[in-house]
Protein backbone atom coordinates (compact mmCIF):
# COMPACT_ATOMS: atom_id res chain seq x y z
CA UNK A 1 0.00 0.00 0.00
CA UNK A 2 1.52 3.07 -1.32
CA UNK A 3 0.60 6.21 1.40
CA UNK A 4 -0.70 9.02 -1.00
CA UNK A 5 1.30 11.88 -0.25
CA UNK A 6 3.35 14.68 -1.94
CA UNK A 7 7.07 14.45 -2.78
CA UNK A 8 9.65 16.26 0.17
CA UNK A 9 12.07 17.96 -1.11
CA UNK A 10 15.75 18.38 0.07
CA UNK A 11 15.15 19.27 3.94
CA UNK A 12 17.86 21.41 4.22
CA UNK A 13 16.78 23.55 1.54
CA UNK A 14 14.74 25.39 4.10
CA UNK A 15 17.93 26.57 6.30
CA UNK A 16 20.29 29.03 5.88
CA UNK A 17 22.69 28.18 2.76
CA UNK A 18 26.42 26.91 3.80
CA UNK A 19 29.49 25.81 2.38
CA UNK A 20 29.59 22.68 0.96
CA UNK A 21 32.55 19.48 1.04
CA UNK A 22 32.48 16.43 0.34
CA UNK A 23 30.98 13.36 2.19
CA UNK A 24 31.21 9.42 0.66
CA UNK A 25 30.45 6.23 2.16
CA UNK A 26 32.45 2.84 0.93
CA UNK A 27 29.05 1.02 1.67
CA UNK A 28 26.72 3.03 -0.98
CA UNK A 29 26.90 5.35 -3.35
CA UNK A 30 24.74 9.08 -3.52
CA UNK A 31 21.46 8.00 -4.65
CA UNK A 32 21.97 4.44 -4.96
CA UNK A 33 19.48 2.04 -2.69
CA UNK A 34 20.57 0.86 1.08
CA UNK A 35 21.69 -2.65 1.89
CA UNK A 36 19.47 -4.24 3.99
CA UNK A 37 22.61 -4.24 6.26
CA UNK A 38 21.75 -0.63 7.22
CA UNK A 39 17.88 -1.18 8.04
CA UNK A 40 16.53 -1.35 11.66
CA UNK A 41 15.79 -5.28 12.74
CA UNK A 42 13.19 -6.91 11.46
CA UNK A 43 12.48 -4.78 8.53
CA UNK A 44 14.30 -7.11 5.86
CA UNK A 45 16.08 -9.95 5.13
CA UNK A 46 19.70 -9.21 6.78
CA UNK A 47 18.56 -6.29 8.55
CA UNK A 48 20.92 -5.61 10.84
CA UNK A 49 20.84 -2.19 12.12
CA UNK A 50 24.67 -1.24 11.55
CA UNK A 51 25.30 2.69 10.45
CA UNK A 52 27.01 2.95 7.43
CA UNK A 53 30.97 3.54 6.56
CA UNK A 54 31.16 7.57 5.73
CA UNK A 55 34.61 9.44 5.07
CA UNK A 56 34.89 13.25 4.41
CA UNK A 57 36.98 15.76 3.09
CA UNK A 58 37.45 19.51 2.32
CA UNK A 59 35.86 20.99 5.14
CA UNK A 60 36.69 24.53 5.75
CA UNK A 61 39.20 25.91 7.66
CA UNK A 62 37.60 27.28 11.08
CA UNK A 63 35.81 23.73 11.20
CA UNK A 64 35.94 22.56 15.40
CA UNK A 65 34.17 20.20 15.59
CA UNK A 66 31.36 17.93 13.13
CA UNK A 67 28.13 16.71 14.04
CA UNK A 68 26.83 13.54 11.98
CA UNK A 69 22.74 12.68 11.44
CA UNK A 70 20.88 10.20 9.12
CA UNK A 71 17.06 12.31 8.31
CA UNK A 72 14.47 10.34 6.87
CA UNK A 73 12.44 13.44 5.47
CA UNK A 74 9.74 10.79 3.41
CA UNK A 75 8.43 9.22 6.75
CA UNK A 76 4.75 9.85 6.69
CA UNK A 77 4.61 12.63 9.75
CA UNK A 78 4.78 16.65 9.48
CA UNK A 79 8.38 16.04 10.78
CA UNK A 80 10.30 13.59 9.32
CA UNK A 81 11.90 11.13 10.86
CA UNK A 82 15.67 10.97 12.84
CA UNK A 83 17.13 8.16 12.74
CA UNK A 84 20.78 8.93 13.69
CA UNK A 85 22.34 12.21 15.41
CA UNK A 86 26.29 12.02 16.99
CA UNK A 87 27.36 15.42 18.44
CA UNK A 88 30.64 17.24 19.22
CA UNK A 89 32.87 14.90 16.98
CA UNK A 90 36.59 16.51 17.37
CA UNK A 91 37.58 18.24 13.99
CA UNK A 92 41.03 15.77 13.50
CA UNK A 93 37.81 12.95 12.05
CA UNK A 94 37.44 12.28 9.25
CA UNK A 95 35.52 9.21 8.91
CA UNK A 96 33.77 7.09 10.98
CA UNK A 97 33.64 2.99 10.77
CA UNK A 98 30.93 1.00 9.36
CA UNK A 99 28.95 0.49 13.03
CA UNK A 100 30.50 3.61 14.95
CA UNK A 101 26.84 4.57 15.37
CA UNK A 102 26.34 1.41 17.52
CA UNK A 103 25.51 1.73 21.19
CA UNK A 104 28.28 1.74 23.10
CA UNK A 105 30.16 2.00 20.37
CA UNK A 106 33.87 3.57 21.16
CA UNK A 107 33.93 7.47 19.79
CA UNK A 108 36.70 10.30 19.30
CA UNK A 109 37.10 12.75 21.76
CA UNK A 110 34.07 13.70 23.84
CA UNK A 111 31.32 12.50 20.84
CA UNK A 112 27.93 11.26 22.03
CA UNK A 113 24.91 10.10 20.68
CA UNK A 114 21.54 12.03 21.48
CA UNK A 115 18.01 10.18 21.24
CA UNK A 116 16.86 9.60 17.86
CA UNK A 117 13.64 8.98 16.46
CA UNK A 118 13.52 5.10 17.75
CA UNK A 119 14.01 6.26 21.46
CA UNK A 120 17.67 5.19 21.60
CA UNK A 121 20.66 7.15 21.18
CA UNK A 122 22.56 5.60 18.77
CA UNK A 123 21.85 4.77 15.07
CA UNK A 124 18.33 3.26 14.35
CA UNK A 125 18.46 1.92 10.74
CA UNK A 126 15.54 2.16 8.13
CA UNK A 127 11.98 0.96 8.84
CA UNK A 128 9.97 2.62 6.04
CA UNK A 129 5.97 1.55 6.40
CA UNK A 130 5.89 -1.63 3.96
CA UNK A 131 4.81 -1.37 0.45
CA UNK A 132 5.45 3.11 0.60
CA UNK A 133 7.61 4.60 -2.03
CA UNK A 134 11.76 4.63 -1.81
CA UNK A 135 12.39 6.46 1.37
CA UNK A 136 15.55 8.82 1.15
CA UNK A 137 18.08 8.98 4.09
CA UNK A 138 20.35 11.61 4.33
CA UNK A 139 23.15 11.32 5.88
CA UNK A 140 24.96 14.91 6.43
CA UNK A 141 28.06 15.74 8.20
CA UNK A 142 28.08 19.46 9.76
CA UNK A 143 31.29 21.05 10.04
CA UNK A 144 30.82 22.86 12.96
CA UNK A 145 32.41 26.66 14.30
CA UNK A 146 32.71 25.15 18.11
CA UNK A 147 33.97 22.66 19.62
CA UNK A 148 31.02 21.53 22.04
CA UNK A 149 27.93 22.11 20.43
CA UNK A 150 26.39 23.52 23.75
CA UNK A 151 23.88 19.91 24.17
CA UNK A 152 24.02 17.12 26.23
CA UNK A 153 22.71 13.54 24.98
CA UNK A 154 19.03 14.17 26.60
CA UNK A 155 18.48 16.95 23.96
CA UNK A 156 15.96 16.28 21.02
CA UNK A 157 17.34 16.07 17.24
CA UNK A 158 15.45 18.82 16.55
CA UNK A 159 17.36 21.06 19.61
CA UNK A 160 20.64 20.11 18.38
CA UNK A 161 19.41 20.82 14.07
CA UNK A 162 18.50 24.04 16.28
CA UNK A 163 21.36 24.98 17.67
CA UNK A 164 23.26 24.08 13.70
CA UNK A 165 21.77 26.78 12.21
CA UNK A 166 24.03 28.93 13.83
CA UNK A 167 26.92 26.95 14.30
CA UNK A 168 27.36 24.79 10.68
CA UNK A 169 29.76 26.62 8.63
CA UNK A 170 29.52 23.95 5.72
CA UNK A 171 27.29 20.69 5.39
CA UNK A 172 28.33 17.56 3.42
CA UNK A 173 25.44 14.71 2.50
CA UNK A 174 25.26 11.66 1.03
CA UNK A 175 21.60 10.07 0.38
CA UNK A 176 20.43 6.69 0.23
CA UNK A 177 17.17 4.77 -0.29
CA UNK A 178 15.19 2.09 1.26
CA UNK A 179 12.09 0.14 0.42
CA UNK A 180 10.15 -2.58 2.10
Amino acid sequence: MSLDRPAVQDPYEKLPQVGSFSVTSSDFADGDALPATFAYEGAADGAANRSPQLSWSGFPEGTKSFVVTCYDPDAPTPSGFWHWVLVDLPADTTSLAQGAGAAGAALPGNAFHVRNDWSSKDYGGCYPPDGDRPHRYYFVVHAVDVDSLGVDDEASAAVVSFNLVFHTLARAQVVGTFQR
